[in-house]
């Protein structure tokens, strides 16, 4: 059972294309965890912090761990819409949740969960979200009301 969508989750559509399609005939697992790591990153442009504003505060988010769970075949023309939303804040790290869905029969294809880690632009290492991070992205944000 996939999770619970929120209704102000963060979505892109798009059309599977020829160049997702791996040897057997559906997407390639490697394109599944680009459109993962793409919804993310649009999410966070469409709250307004995008690549030069990273820049500025010299951290960036890296992937750190990927979850994801397949639930049916993801063939070439297939209409799927990712849902993508924050679920956790710690000191460096922070989880979100992905569902994709293929358009007209809203079945879920995929569901995952990732860690993405804070890190320093300059040395690599972990470094503290910044508060501007955290309230853009604070998950209570994107509950559903119980």
């Amino acid at each position: 059972m996939p999770p619970a969508i929120p209704a102000n989750a963060f979505t892109v559509s798009f059309v599977v294309q020829p160049t997702d399609i791996d040897g057997l005939d559906h997407a390639a697992n490697y394109r599944i965890c680009r459109w993962i790591s793409d919804a993310a990153l649009a999410h966070s442009r469409a709250l307004g912090f995008d690549e030069p504003q990273y820049q500025q505060l010299g951290g960036w988010f890296v992937l750190r761990r990927h979850e994801i769970d397949y639930h049916a075949q993801i063939r070439l023309g297939d209409e799927l819409t990712i849902h993508t939303w924050p679920t956790e804040l710690a000191k460096v790290t922070a989880g979100r949740r992905h569902v994709i869905l293929r358009e007209g029969d809203a079945m879920p294809v995929v569901t995952a969960m990732n860690t993405w880690a804070f890190i320093d632009a300059a040395t690599g290492r972990p470094k503290r979200i910044p508060d501007e991070l955290r309230t853009i992205f604070d998950p209570r944000k994107f509950q559903n009301d119980e």
